[in-house]
């Protein structure tokens, strides 16, 4: 668990430290933010896409020379970001990147749902889980802190090391891994089960970030939140992830992983509600947003641990298009949420948010294992 918690922060790290670095890149290589800001599109999207075939790939092959062929790759497009002499060779760096984590953190949870005991799974995949929802908030700020001292592209070295060192360990951690049972073809209708299990992620992303992303600019519009503010929120935000992941782990392997990703996600459009009708206060949205993020994650984790058992022979697989599922419901978020303001303003986006938890939750009662 320790391992593959480092390894999945380090994964975390790299994809959240980039935004504040973004107006020192953009300067370093005369762009504007806009195209800056490609360097997390590229890599999301290679991200998004490759890791199914990574998965495929490990449930036949096996998971531990991936994951050490992907942290290699990972420290070695690190050092390239570091060293880019234009800006297209940034770019490339980042799609080398976004490749390199997708043979990684699809197979380390895969990995901790084969070794996980049956009885703690829901335990072990969200302490893991934990991992990247703590880079979520500790990423940032240690990013903003080498770049003051050593400028940003030190913290693409510092990562780089990170990888190496971690290649070596993750060799060292999965020498034992059991021998994987065949993946059966993917074919006969097998695919689109897996697909319709997944898609609760993506309805599940898409009524988190619609809000969350646009969540800073509507605290300044709306509420007048100063930059302090609107950290406190975020920050109230994150420790709801952190915890709602953590509880949500526990209670799945008290009363059933199935049995509490549906009761949270029917509890969801709530506090969304709650959200849209009390936006405007001012304390009282630091309570709101814990209560929305604990619960939404407590949700998450406990989905996660329903697709690592409902899947034993596919994990993979299965983790690897939950990936795909999850940023792909981020990138529509972000699309709904930025329609949703344009037309109707930022009041309306958690009602639309809380429609869309209600039609997950719905799915998320459907079975679509096998």
């Amino acid at each position: 668990m320790a391992v593959g918690w480092m390894t999945l922060f380090v994964m975390g790290v790299d994809l959240f430290v980039v935004s504040p670095l973004l107006p020192f890149i953009s300067e370093a290589y005369d762009v504007s933010s806009a195209k800056t800001g490609w360097m997390v599109s590229v890599f999301a999207i290679t991200y998004a896409f490759a890791a199914p075939f990574f998965g495929w790939l490990s449930d036949k092959k096996g998971r531990r020379v991936l994951i050490t062929i992907g942290l290699l790759m990972f420290a070695v497009s690190n050092v390239l970001t570091a060293i880019a002499p234009s800006f297209f060779c940034l770019l490339v760096s980042r799609v080398v990147a976004g490749l390199s984590v997708a043979m990684i953190t699809p197979l380390i949870y895969a990995i901790i749902g084969e070794i996980a005991p049956s009885n703690r799974r829901g335990t072990w995949i969200s302490i893991v889980i934990s991992g990247h929802l703590n880079a979520l908030w500790a990423g940032a700020p240690l990013g903003t802190l080498l770049e003051y001292y050593l400028g940003w592209r030190s913290v693409f070295i510092v990562l780089a090391g990170c990888g190496a060192i971690l290649a070596i360990v993750n060799y060292i951690a999965w020498r034992n891994l059991p021998k994987a049972e065949t993946t059966r073809k993917l074919l006969g209708g097998n695919l689109v089960r897996i697909l319709g299990s997944v898609s609760v992620i993506t309805l599940w992303a898409i009524a988190m970030y619609a809000l969350y992303v646009y969540l800073g600019a509507a605290l300044y519009s709306e509420n007048g939140f100063t930059t302090a503010e609107i950290a406190y929120a975020v920050t109230f935000y994150g420790v709801g992830a952190v915890f709602g992941s953590l509880i949500g782990g526990r209670l799945s392997d008290r009363f059933g992983e199935r049995k509490i990703s549906i009761a949270f996600l029917l509890c969801l459009p709530f506090p969304l509600v709650g959200i849209g009708f009390l936006f405007s206060t001012d304390y009282l949205i630091y309570f709101l947003l814990f209560i929305w993020s604990l619960l939404g994650y407590i949700g998450y984790a406990a989905y996660q641990a329903r697709l690592s058992a409902e899947y034993p022979r596919e994990r993979g697989v299965v983790m690897a298009w939950n990936i795909t599922a999850l940023y792909g419901g981020i990138s529509l978020g972000s699309l709904v949420g930025g329609t949703i303001i344009t037309y109707w303003g930022y009041a309306t986006i958690p009602y639309v948010c809380s429609l869309i938890a209600v039609i997950c939750f719905w799915m998320s009662c459907q079975k679509g294992s096998h």
